[in-house]
């Protein structure tokens, strides 16, 4: 999510972590559902998904890639692999060709890796239908924009167990960006894949309930989320703190923890890959 949301009052003088009347109103489809069942629920969401989802390490130095992923690795479209800036700068060191993963050859157009990303999908690739529905979305690759088609491939992603593809349906149907807005279904998507560690899908829970007016539970959200390295999240309890709505022991936890996420992620290839622009 790019948008970026005030902190508000908070709803009481409740202590951090405790249940507020907001609470419900955190868990999808709540109204519909037993207080006891949604109470159980909103446990079972905050206790899971403290590791990171095994998608965004990286396959050649099992390092967890920095956040946004985007920002840190290559995705190349015959194995699919997410490899860190770090491993392509270490292939090119050594004089390696293709594929910093399996070494197949790299397309050279648009039509070729249109061709190779469609050869994943086609035998079953998660991780392919996930970037297939991007480029569907943006339009890439010769494909015209069609966000329809593109929350299809994502559907089928997600079921195959792509948290990336979770993410951008809990994005798409928040927004309203190109299909009818609903944010349930939105949030849904985005507790299915941060109860299995996936980053900015906790950080944009913390963005829902803090819209919501539920400060206490934006700060839990927030502290699993900055844990794991994600900046925003450690940058809005920072916010929270500053203006009396997280406590001084959840902004230091946050920032230890922090720290410790961003160390492990930290390499020598890596720190010279960030020095080199690659």
């Amino acid at each position: 999510m790019s948008e970026r949301m005030e902190p508000v009052d908070r709803p009481g003088n409740e202590p951090a972590g405790a249940p507020t009347q907001n609470d419900g109103a955190a868990v999808a489809g709540a109204e519909d559902r037993p207080a006891g069942e949604v109470a159980r629920y909103l446990e079972r969401l905050l206790n899971e998904g403290h590791e990171r989802w095994e998608g965004h390490r990286c396959p050649i130095c099992f390092l967890f890639i920095g956040l946004p992923t985007y920002k840190h690795t290559k995705q190349n479209p015959c194995c699919m692999k997410l490899v860190c800036n770090g491993c392509i700068l270490a292939a090119r060191q050594r004089g390696l060709s293709g594929c910093e993963f399996c070494r197949t050859p790299l397309p050279t157009d648009e039509a070729s890796t249109l061709a190779m990303i469609q050869k994943r999908v086609s035998k079953g690739d998660a991780d392919a239908m996930c970037n297939l529905g991007c480029k569907h979305y943006h339009g890439q690759l010769g494909l015209a924009k069609d966000v329809p088609r593109a929350v299809e491939m994502w559907m089928e992603a997600a079921e195959l167990g792509s948290n990336d593809a979770h993410n951008s349906l809990g994005v798409t149907y928040y927004a309203g960006d190109g299909v009818q807005e609903d944010k349930p279904r939105g949030v849904r998507h985005w507790q299915e894949a941060a109860m299995k560690g996936h980053v900015e899908s906790r950080h944009n829970l913390g963005l829902d309930a803090f819209k919501n007016g539920n400060c206490e539970l934006a700060v839990q959200h927030w502290m699993i989320s900055a844990k794991m390295g994600k900046e925003d999240s450690l940058n809005d309890i920072k916010k929270m703190f500053m203006e009396g709505q997280a406590s001084k022991a959840q902004y230091a936890e946050a920032l230890r923890g922090y720290g410790d996420a961003v160390e492990e992620m930290k390499s020598h290839q890596r720190e010279e890959a960030k020095r080199l622009g690659v």
